[in-house]
Formats: C-alpha cells, structure tokens, sequence
C-alpha cells in the first residue's frame, strides 16, 4: 500500500466490495456495476479521502450510499417490459409537425373559397352545419356539400389515403381534415 496515492488502495479491496455488493443485491450482474459505480465514484473524490484513514470503510460507505440510492431510484421507475409505456411517452419531433403544417396551409390555399370557408368553420371553428349554414346564407345541404368535397379536396392534394393513417401533430388539423373528429359532425 503505497501513502503517497490512495488510488493505488483501491484495487486491494475489489473481491471484498464484490461480495458486499452480491449480498445486498442477490445478483452478481447488478453487484457488478455498483462496484463499478462505487469505484468511479471514489476515484473521482479521492481527494475528500483522508490519508491514512480506512479506505475499506470508506468504500463501504459509498458503496452502500450506491445501493441505497438505486433503490429509491427504482422505487420511483415503472416496469415497463413491453415497451407499451414508453410509446405512449414518445414525443414527434416538432420539425415534423411544422412540415405538416406547412404542406396543409399550401393545400388548404388552394382550395376554393367556399370550400376553404366552409371547412374552416365546421372543422377548424367548431360550427354545427346549421350555424356555418346560416353564417353564410346558405342550405344546410350547401354547406354539409361543400365541407365534405373540401375534406376530400384537401386529402387528395395532401396526398392521403382513405385507408392509411393520418400521422398529424395537430388535432385543429385532424380536426378539418377527418370528419370524424369534432362535436359538429
């Protein structure tokens, strides 16, 4: 053992925080890495090391500190073995929804008039037929006509299939787009 650098300690005492670690762990993978832990941990903080002091106690301490915290840690986790927790965290990056949107307003612009007022104000508005309707002096039948080609108008300038899934950011979107989405349809 050399006084000069207590680094030169630490390898002296692995066998005995491996059986340590396996005995408060009951597994030799897991033992493993908290040693590893344990040995980052003081090799980093060797300087809080008192020279001359008992570094077997003072490894101890940590690794016991490291056991101690994993177990709160994982108190806090959820299992999630099937991954089905973990996609519904998932989160689109906000370039793709930006994109979308882009190509949307570019579609949406090139719908006629009507249309793009009608589909504006039953999907987008929320608007019953009846109110859109009335708002702009037309049947009923007008306006369900008129936002119902604008839905497919815009599908097909989109480019999206009847039977493939619409990946959209926005629900104001889905909204205009789907006529199944919304309280006015």
């Amino acid at each position: 053992m050399s006084a000069a650098d207590p680094r030169d300690e630490l390898v002296d005492h692995l066998p005995a925080m491996r059986a340590f670690a396996i005995s408060l762990t009951r597994n030799s993978a897991v033992a493993d890495d908290m040693v590893q832990d344990t040995l980052v941990k003081a090799w980093t903080n060797i300087d809080k090391f008192h020279v001359g002091s008992n570094m077997r106690a003072w490894l101890f301490t940590i690794l016991r500190n490291t056991y101690y915290s994993s177990r709160r840690k994982s108190k806090r986790e959820v299992a999630d073995v099937d991954g089905a927790f973990t996609e519904s965290l998932a989160e689109k990056p906000a370039h793709d929804g930006h994109l979308q949107m882009n190509d949307f307003r570019a579609a949406l612009a090139k719908l006629k008039d009507e249309q793009r007022e009608a589909l504006l104000l039953v999907g987008a508005s929320g608007f019953s037929y009846e109110e859109a309707a009335e708002m702009c002096g037309v049947a009923i039948g007008t306006m369900k006509s008129r936002t119902n080609r604008a839905r497919k108008q815009l599908a097909e300038l989109m480019g999206l299939n009847e039977d493939e899934a619409m990946e959209m950011t926005d629900d104001a979107t889905m909204s205009v787009i789907s006529a199944s989405r919304g309280s006015s349809f």
